[in-house]
């Protein structure tokens, strides 16, 4: 059944010379054709070193092209990729291999200070970024590849985040990730014309599944970008003729206050996406005013990520929606009595399809809790609207009950952030002896503002119910944030334990 799962194979005879990555640090180019004859010299080389089916090969990488030489050539052979997180310590990654028990484990140059401690662990390991991997990358072709796979194999296994306890490993198979590329190619009309720069984390589900594997698959091009910053971000959107990007919000909040965003037309870009956490309604004025398409979606490793649809024109006047479900997945929302939700009405998401994930490695009680029915409870809150539009409310463990009240967090957060003086803003609850929770919110400022805490008491009297008006304001210089750009609501809960 490879024939089937490989699919790059096939992509390289229909478009050869068709242009499949570009590196924006080097400029450096690959075809579909050069893209699959690295993935095969890999393959063999992985098949010389001894890797089976069913193997884990990690990689600790800067964003890089060996991301993709790594997963397709484990596709070919039945091997299981895993990107690690390095933003992480090595305390953490040293957990994360101690989980996962990889055969190989590729490291860049720029992360060669790890090689030693790593391989004090007893760990094989190989170089990524210099010659020992132009080796690997122009290996023999001479071993026959196995036609014993199927598509409930495992391909890939992406660590979670971890903001809510230890990191998970979700085990993703071939149909998992062949059905999330279909769906999005389907639903979201991507054509072979469509190119996007990638500045989310590779070692993240939505720096290689989101955009970068459905655009790929099609015949498109992706540009590996360097480290994010609004101004270039803009010149190189511009330079290699970007039609779509997926940012998270953080990124958007400094694209926008760049001079560059606001001189720029983007005459290639059809849409902007917004993904990895709800975003602030100011976003979508920013882009309102240049008359520039702007959506959000909603998506999570263990799903996808991409589950739902929506039109630029209806995201604006659905703002905040991030719209129907796509072609191949279901959606439901079910309320704490197990009943489904109606119209207007709260309650968990919950998602199933083919894009779904297998497993949490060697983790079947989280497996248990997550699956149930066949369909994933994802931990989110969300809503449907009379004309089907959904809304994600927050996170199930952030919910607050202040005095016996639900206050979702999103709802004060998207008030606060409307105010001209908050540059960023983030709503937790916090243990009370009266209330039970209180609501509290940490503010950053904009340069030359100042408030203060009566200032804002009063501003959210204009809007929000009492029982949903923080007790505290807590002002801050910076929030702190996840390795993926989220807002970190864990650290801040951690941060006014300590106080």
């Amino acid at each position: 059944m490879r024939w089937e799962l490989d699919w790059l194979e096939n992509r390289a005879r229909l478009s050869p010379k068709k242009t499949a990555i570009i590196d924006e640090k080097t400029n450096k180019t690959w075809t579909f054709e050069a893209l699959n004859h690295r993935a095969n010299a890999v393959s063999s080389w992985l098949i010389k070193q001894g890797v089976t089916k069913g193997d884990r090969v990690a990689l600790l990488s800067p964003p890089h092209i060996s991301y993709f030489d790594l997963l397709f050539a484990c596709g070919k052979i039945g091997a299981i990729f895993v990107p690690l997180n390095w933003r992480l310590s090595l305390l953490e990654i040293n957990e994360i291999l101690e989980d996962c028990t990889p055969v190989l484990i590729g490291i860049h140059l720029q992360f060669k200070n790890l090689s030693k401690p790593l391989n004090d662990n007893n760990l094989r390991l190989f170089s990524i970024g210099n010659e020992e991997y132009d080796r690997i990358t122009s290996y023999p072709i001479n071993y026959k590849f196995s036609d014993d796979m199927e598509e409930n194999d495992p391909l890939a296994m992406i660590y979670t985040g971890g903001t809510t306890g230890r990191p998970k490993g979700v085990v993703l198979s071939h149909q998992s990730i062949l059905w999330n590329a279909i769906n999005t190619i389907l639903s979201w009309g991507l054509s072979s014309d469509d190119v996007t720069i990638n500045y989310m984390p590779m070692f993240h589900t939505g720096g290689l599944n989101a955009l970068s594997i459905p655009i790929l698959m099609n015949g498109g091009t992706v540009v590996i970008g360097e480290q994010f910053s609004g101004a270039k971000t803009v010149e190189s959107i511009n330079r290699y003729g970007c039609t779509i990007i997926l940012l998270v919000p953080t990124m958007y909040h400094l694209l926008i206050q760049t001079e560059e965003f606001q001189n720029s037309s983007f005459p290639t870009m059809r849409v902007f996406l917004s993904g990895a956490a709800p975003c602030p309604l100011s976003i979508y004025e920013a882009f309102q005013k240049k008359g520039i398409a702007f959506k959000e979606g909603y998506g999570l490793t263990e799903a996808g990520p991409n589950n739902f649809f929506i039109t630029p024109e209806q995201a604006q006047i659905k703002r905040g929606s991030v719209g129907k479900p796509m072609l191949f997945n279901a959606i439901k929302i079910v309320k704490p009595d197990g009943q489904e939700a109606q119209s207007n009405e709260v309650g968990e998401l919950l998602i199933r399809g083919k894009h779904s994930f297998t497993v949490y490695w060697k983790n079947e009680t989280a497996t248990q809790e997550t699956w149930a029915d066949g369909w994933i409870q994802t931990g989110d809150l969300a809503k449907r609207d009379e004309q089907g539009f959904y809304y994600i409310v927050g996170r199930k463990k952030d919910m607050i009950i202040s005095g016996g009240e639900n206050v979702y967090p999103l709802e004060v957060e998207q008030w606060l952030a409307a105010h001209p003086a908050i540059d960023e803003t983030a709503v937790i609850g916090l243990p009370d002896e009266k209330w039970g929770e209180m609501v509290a919110a940490f503010i950053v400022l904009k340069p030359t503002y100042s408030l203060d805490a009566g200032d804002l008491k009063r501003y959210c009297e204009l809007k929000l119910g009492g029982y949903k008006i923080p007790k505290q304001f807590v002002f801050l210089q910076e929030l702190p944030k996840t390795h993926v750009g989220k807002i970190d609501k864990k650290k801040l809960k951690e941060m006014s334990m300590k106080v």
